[in-house]
């Protein structure tokens, strides 16, 4: 704490040692808050986030795969109130033969969380790693409900709720999927973050990710103006920023995209995957082709659009929800 009141930033190895302390019940709630909120005031930094980070996933419920797998995450509290453009991506992505093991949880600040919209969706989302591996292995796609994947984050739940601000603990949960996923597509609420989190997905020895951020404050790439993004492949990182027109698409208005509830997301979820031809439709189609990229699927951002638009309009990417609804709901 003495470092951090001065300003003095921490180690990876002294940030991984206290959240060892917090995630095994070492610290009390005051010391929890009184460290993440002294952090915020500071600005983490890339090898402090990435040091909690580690930790945190090793103190996980463990996905095991003999695949590679994607995840598409965004730290919300963009403030949008958008419907889930990114749980909608990962099943156009899924439909593309892409293994999509998503991490989630329900919402922080927003109107729908991941685990919101699937739920409404009729998903058993409270499920355990094995039946998690089942999904993934039977319909290509698995959802990994944050609350119970991350136990030892319990000890954090008290003083994140009374501090009642954002902190480091929401840029970890894109960063700590618990099936080790080394491809991921990241939405970042800020440019700050987004810089940071890129940064620590190459100290987390990431294989292939992408941080995107919308100028217009969107956790995803964005069809109302610019996106900015930055790639990460083999330990090297590009940035740029995109406009709609680059991948083929029309301008959308975010007012379009708003809902109030997971149910009302929900709904816009399934018209995308039945094709139907909404500005969501095309919020999806831009997401799930940076997340094909991502995956290795796609060389570039419109290749990556063409793919998820097949894998929509042939009805595969709404087999893979279907299946998945279907099967969720025989395990625990």
């Amino acid at each position: 704490m003495q470092k951090l009141s001065s300003g003095e930033n921490l180690s990876f190895g002294l940030a991984s040692s206290v959240m060892e302390d917090i995630m095994s019940g070492d610290a009390t709630g005051a010391q929890i808050g009184a460290f993440v909120t002294a952090l915020s005031v500071k600005g983490e930094t890339p090898d402090e986030i990435a040091g909690m980070a580690e930790v945190m996933r090793s103190k996980s419920l463990r996905v095991k795969c003999d695949y590679p797998v994607t995840d598409t995450c965004g730290t919300g509290g963009d403030g949008s109130n958008s419907f889930n453009i990114s749980t909608a991506s990962a099943f156009a992505v899924a439909g593309a033969g892409v293994k999509v093991a998503k991490h989630g949880n329900r919402a922080m600040s927003g109107s729908s969380g991941s685990a919101d919209v699937l739920e409404a969706l009729g998903v058993n989302i409270d499920l355990g790693a094995e039946s998690v591996e089942k999904c993934l292995n039977e319909t290509g796609f698995g959802f990994m409900f944050a609350q119970r994947f991350h136990p030892s984050m319990k000890f954090a739940a008290g003083p994140r709720k009374e501090i009642g601000i954002r902190t480091v603990f929401n840029i970890l949960g894109p960063l700590t999927n618990p099936a080790q996923a080394k491809f991921q597509l990241v939405g970042a609420s800020n440019k700050t973050i987004a810089k940071k989190m890129i940064e620590v997905l190459k100290i987390l020895k990431s294989k292939h990710s992408i941080v995107v951020y919308g100028e217009d404050g969107l956790d995803e790439i964005s069809l109302s103006g610019r996106t900015h993004i930055w790639e990460l492949k083999d330990g090297i990182i590009n940035e740029r920023s995109i406009k709609p027109s680059d991948l083929g698409l029309p301008l959308v208005d975010n007012a379009e995209i708003k809902i109030d509830n997971p149910d009302e997301s929900a709904k816009i979820l399934e018209h995308v995957l039945l094709g139907q031809d909404t500005p969501a439709r095309f919020l999806v189609l831009a997401n799930a082709g940076a997340a094909l990229v991502a995956a290795d699927k796609a060389e570039s951002l419109i290749d990556g659009v063409a793919i998820a638009t097949k894998s929509i309009d042939s009805g595969s990417a709404l087999n893979v929800l279907n299946s998945y609804i279907k099967l969720s709901n025989t395990l625990t």
